[in-house]
């Protein structure tokens, strides 16, 4: 199908026109998370006719994902297809002309810095917030900041939800409106206070707005806004000259986040479990790992990761990722996990 004739509708808009869409396919994104926000802004900005996009989740996709995660479908959560790889073969369907790269990983501060390398010694072009934590986005604002990469962060709990667009060097980032992230359970979580999926749309749909503005070259002064979509309660606040000498990040270029030492251990919000990331990046040997767990337990293989049950203890499961990651379900506190990590993998 000619270019022209699949995107006629948008390229229609004064405000996009047949060069913002040429921008558009020119375009290299770095989107972190493929849940609630994720799946929406793959979706939107792959039939908008982005370029390339790299999509990193470390998840599996599960039976309650569904209710608010477009991108998937029974199937996933059955098999327990990892979420990146589910959303691509969705995104391929919708639109084969871009390109997309899948990355099963948990991002953190060993591997970000590898993620927003676009190839032909180019970085992307912008970095979209689909996670489900703080500390991740601090990190995405350490990295876009560091390298004057424009980010949308997004986020969205319950019935509400907020979103920022951050131009870094223009401006305020997100360490000038939010100087340290929230300590464990001072904020609800999902897992806590639910999330209303047509919330979770709104967010992203505002996010791409704000990407498309970005990849255009019509962005004008940002706000951040927020909104209550039960109530229909809604807040703007310009943050364009909210820039803070005394920023971490943006005034003093003190990446913190982005320094700290990677992997630990970690338990996953609303997931009962617990991850253990290898202390160096390494790959396993999936094949070899299944051979020495066969006839202890229920071992299942897939290209992307194994899945082991234990005979003698059904309430726990494992997901072993070729990275040396591994996911400890069912346990909700880092010294049971351990303790099962070591009993049955050897760690």
């Amino acid at each position: 199908m000619p270019i022209a004739d699949r995107y006629a509708r948008q390229s229609l808009l004064p405000q996009i026109g047949s060069a913002g869409q040429e921008r558009l396919s020119r375009a290299r994104i770095l989107l972190v998370g493929c849940g609630a926000l994720g799946s929406v802004l793959a979706d939107q900005l792959v039939r908008a006719g982005i370029g390339w996009m790299r999509l990193v989740d470390r998840d599996l996709v599960e039976l309650n994902n569904l209710q608010r995660q477009t991108l998937f479908d029974e199937s996933d959560a059955r098999n327990q297809t990892p979420k990146a790889i589910a959303a691509t073969h969705r995104l391929h369907a919708a639109n084969s002309e871009v390109r997309i790269d899948p990355v099963v990983a948990d991002v953190d501060s060993a591997n970000i810095e590898n993620l927003i390398d676009a190839g032909d010694d180019q970085k992307v072009d912008l970095i979209l917030d689909g996670t489900d934590n703080a500390e991740t986005r601090f990190l995405l604002n350490d990295v876009a900041v560091k390298h004057g990469i424009r980010w949308v962060y997004g986020g969205c709990v319950g019935t509400e939800g907020r979103v920022l667009p951050v131009d870094p060097g223009k401006t305020a980032c997100l360490r000038c409106i939010f100087r340290e992230p929230p300590a464990a359970g001072e904020l609800p979580t999902c897992s806590t206070a639910g999330v209303l999926a047509p919330a979770a749309a709104i967010v992203a749909s505002l996010q791409v707005i704000a990407a498309i503005k970005f990849l255009t070259g019509s962005a004008d002064s940002q706000d951040l806004v927020s909104f209550d979509a039960w109530s229909g309660r809604w807040r703007n606040v310009c943050v364009s000259d909210s820039r803070r000498a005394d920023c971490p990040a943006c005034g003093q270029r003190r990446f913190e986040f982005l320094d700290r030492p990677s992997g630990g251990p970690r338990v996953l919000c609303g997931r009962n479990a617990v991850q253990f990331q290898a202390s160096k990046e390494r790959r396993l040997d999936l094949r070899l790992l299944a051979t020495k767990l066969d006839g202890t337990g229920e071992v299942r293989s897939s290209p992307h990761l194994l899945r082991y049950q234990p005979s003698d203890d059904e309430a726990v499961d494992f997901a072993i990722f070729s990275d040396g990651r591994v996911i400890v379900h069912g346990v909700g506190d880092v010294a049971r996990g351990r303790t099962l990590y070591s009993r049955y993998l050897g760690g």
